[in-house]
């Protein structure tokens, strides 16, 4: 008999007579009640055995994690809080789960504790239901996209340029370590190497993404990256997903237009589809909140936060303006930042970018026109030389979450950019070539994708929201 997915069971319409259900256990109480539950839903469904007439051995392997099949009738619940349960005719054990060994245990395990164990962390409510949010976002991402005419674009993860000068990006190599083929100066011969050149893992399919945009009008990239930063922070990933849309003709404003509406889209449209698991993280979300002290409790729930974005515009701050409030505010002249701001030019921090959101606009913020000096160099040079027309959009617990500028579409600028910065021109001839043939103002950004469902989900360790992170000394499963 084919079987029927729980949350298509717990939404049926009538009661059938006969349905089969596969799953795994979550707790089986008094010999008699099975919750059972698919990864179809946050939900689990109540299978009723008759225990009288199911041999003491079965009884015995329905544990916590075991496999299992169900079939029986579908009846309206008698207990309280769930629709319908079944009442097992036949039950078959699919796959054994040791009780004492199995560490999915039915009762509240640390997050570090789950992060050592991501391979069965999915198993639980709270990661169950992170993972089905992930997935709807990750759809509203392509949906957002497709029914607005963007073209998708795989940018490749090996690469030979770093886009954001960075310098921090792990190294592709084929050259055997014990016995590595040098140069007479002793440098490493690249020449020898698979691709014959220095190549690394992608930071970012930015550069790529523009030569497509000249030809394609809009296009968007959304694909793995990575930073070779020695970053242990509850905010960074070695490894993570980067949604970046370039659009041609489009200048800053019209970018920061796309990024609020999009953002605003894709988060609508996972509130549509996530109604059960998005409760389900909130209420998580609240308890864990009461354990901090009250200064330090978010002000708003999630579902509250997330419509938050929704009904509000985002504000627009130009990054002076953004100073002159941080340079002034309460915290900054009584030192409690760890970082003060004293002047103008300075690389604003989380801390900085918090406040304005949080305590001073009270709303999302972007913050435009950049010193130059602090963004890179393909960003275009404002008439004043010394900022350039970049922007970052900020949220509420998070901070930056889009960083995007409209490209400096001028060759002669761009190339004196690049030598003051000291960037290979030759190394980026075909990048070049967009501005010597058919140049035109055009626009784009990047959006990191687990700090999206970071926001989304009310999670606030970013390892928590991607299936196996991937930090500094830690690479398992």
């Amino acid at each position: 008999m084919k079987h029927t997915r729980i949350k298509d069971l717990l939404n049926s319409t009538k009661t059938l007579q006969e349905v089969n259900a596969k799953g795994w256990v979550r707790t089986f109480r008094n010999n008699q009640f099975i919750a059972l539950n698919d990864g179809s839903t946050i939900h689990n469904i109540q299978c009723v055995v008759d225990f009288e007439n199911t041999p003491e051995e079965t009884l015995k392997r329905i544990t916590t994690g075991a496999a299992v099949s169900v079939t029986g009738n579908l009846v309206e619940s008698q207990g309280a809080g769930q629709k319908y349960e079944i009442q097992v005719v036949k039950l078959e054990i699919l796959g054994d789960s040791d009780a004492e060994k199995f560490p999915m245990q039915p009762k509240k395990h640390s997050l570090e504790f789950l992060r050592e164990n991501a391979h069965l962390r999915v198993r639980t409510n709270a990661f169950g239901a992170i993972m089905r949010v992930r997935s709807v976002l990750s759809f509203a991402v392509h949906n957002y996209f497709q029914e607005k005419g963007f073209v998708y674009v795989n940018t490749p993860i090996i690469t030979g340029s770093d886009a954001e000068g960075a310098g921090e990006m792990f190294k592709v190599t084929a050259l055997p370590f014990d016995n590595t083929p040098r140069t007479e100066d002793g440098k490493i011969d690249y020449k020898k190497d698979f691709f014959g050149k220095e190549t690394n893992l992608t930071v970012s399919g930015q550069l790529e993404g523009e030569t497509f945009a000249m030809a394609l009008g809009q296009i968007y990239t959304f694909g793995p990256t990575f930073r070779a930063e020695n970053s242990n922070t509850s905010r960074h990933l070695a490894e993570f997903w980067m949604i970046e849309p370039e659009v041609a003709f489009n200048d800053l404003n019209d970018n920061m237009d796309l990024a609020e509406d999009f953002i605003q889209y894709v988060i609508k449209y996972t509130i549509d589809k996530c109604q059960d698991d998005l409760k389900f993280l909130e209420s998580r979300l609240t308890e864990e909140e009461k354990q901090k002290p009250q200064a330090e409790r978010s002000e708003m729930a999630l579902l509250e936060k997330l419509n938050f974005v929704l009904e509000n515009n985002f504000k627009r701050v130009s990054y002076t303006e953004a100073i002159d409030i941080l340079r002034d505010c309460a915290p900054n002249k009584k030192k409690k930042f760890n970082y003060i701001i004293n002047e103008w030019g300075a690389d604003l921090q989380s801390e900085h970018e918090r406040y304005l959101v949080e305590k001073h606009f009270k709303c999302p913020v972007i913050l435009f026109d950049y010193p130059a000096n602090i963004k890179a160099f393909y960003m275009r040079l404002n008439e004043d030389g010394k900022t350039v027309r970049a922007m970052d959009i900020l949220f509420p617990g998070i901070g930056e979450i889009v960083g995007g500028s409209q490209r400096e579409e001028r060759f002669d600028v761009l190339v004196e950019k690049m030598k003051a910065l000291g960037i290979d021109e030759e190394e980026l001839w075909w990048y070049l070539d967009t501005r010597r043939f058919g140049s035109a103002v055009h626009s784009g950004f990047g959006l990191g994708f687990e700090r999206l469902v970071l926001f989304v989900t009310g999670m606030t360790n970013i390892r928590d929201v991607i299936p196996f992170p991937r930090t500094p000394m830690n690479a398992e499963f």
